[in-house]
């Protein structure tokens, strides 16, 4: 079978720059100009960084905004098979020609120069994004913030960043504040930011950082609590409490990530509808998503086949917690 040619394109992507990560964003600033800085198109951004919990954090989101019978566009990453997955616009996978299209200006546009194959692929959702119509733009920080491809969106509507633990430490920083830090690089003037349950020591440099710059924070614990209550999502915030469905995405984690969801969700002003899709709508596929059908669970009929990933302790943690409240039963 002939691979499809947006793979073509971006196998030479991957050989445009020596590291596969070397943060900075002067060549994201240098190509997104050439291709008329499509940023500056998006509809309303809403802009995503943290160490655990992006990922479920805008497929609630995105979930509720549809249910709202809006739609948006979303940038994740990496991907679980195919790289269409990391872009969807407009609720919808992109295509393979408009795939192909947008990697094709992007590489035609950058002209060999130098760029990591995250920064020229960012560039590519950009551009794709940027031309299809949407209610809202729902973009996840690839690693860190303040240096991130993504972050190059000069007024987002809005800000969030979850919760936040060590990772990456060889680019972030070697400790706590340090790498909260970089993730408080989202944050704008004025623009208000979703802050998730945090750690003291990150709380004080996100808190630092917004007052600095003047960006609103609408922080766990302080101005909004999620919790459950009777087999319920109880959530409340200045406005009020939401009795809301458990989120559909198992694990006790996402309690956290719903809450931060639903504060994201009010504060643009949706409706307890929206909210409810947002937590039993939500799909974010092999993130505790037991497989129930295929050639795995054929091979092992006795055996519960669970998927997930993460690459901290944080997300070890998360995954210890939640298997206590497995049925008993052989796991793979």
């Amino acid at each position: 079978m002939t691979a499809p040619f947006s793979d073509v394109i971006l196998k030479r992507m991957m050989s445009l720059h020596p590291k596969i990560i070397d943060l900075t964003l002067d060549r994201v600033w240098r190509l997104l100009d050439a291709l008329g800085n499509p940023q500056d198109a998006l509809p309303p951004v809403i802009h995503i960084a943290g160490t655990n919990g992006k990922g479920s954090t805008l497929a609630m989101i995105r979930a509720g905004i549809e249910g709202a019978g809006a739609r948006a566009h979303a940038y994740t990453s990496p991907h679980l098979v195919r790289f269409h997955e990391r872009i969807c616009l407009a609720g919808a996978l992109i295509s393979e020609p408009d795939l192909t299209m947008v990697l094709d200006e992007c590489e035609t546009a950058n002209a060999g120069a130098p760029i990591t194959y995250f920064e020229i692929t960012t560039c590519a959702a950009l551009l794709a994004m940027s031309r299809v119509p949407a209610d809202y733009t729902l973009l996840e920080v690839g690693l860190g913030g303040r240096l991130d491809a993504t972050n190059v969106i000069t007024r987002p509507a809005l800000t969030i960043i979850t919760p936040v633990s060590m990772d990456h430490e060889g680019y972030l920083g070697n400790t706590l504040e340090e790498i909260a830090a970089e993730k408080a690089g989202i944050l704008k003037r004025g623009v208000p930011c979703v802050v998730g349950p945090q750690q003291d020591t990150a709380l004080e440099v996100i808190e630092t950082a917004a007052r600095r710059i003047g960006s609103p924070l609408l922080a766990h614990g302080q101005h909004w609590h999620a919790g459950t209550e009777r087999d319920r999502l109880v959530y409340h915030d200045e406005t009020g409490l939401c009795d809301l469905p458990l989120p559909n995405l198992p694990g006790a984690h996402q309690i956290e990530n719903a809450g931060a969801a639903i504060a994201a969700l009010r504060h643009l002003g949706f409706d307890e509808t929206a909210l409810e899709a947002a937590v039993s709508r939500a799909r974010w596929p092999a993130r505790m998503q037991r497989l129930r059908t295929g050639p795995l669970v054929g091979a092992a009929p006795e055996a519960e086949i669970w998927l997930d990933g993460g690459h901290n302790p944080a997300a070890g943690a998360a995954l210890a917690r939640h298997q206590p409240a497995c049925p008993p039963a052989p796991r793979i």
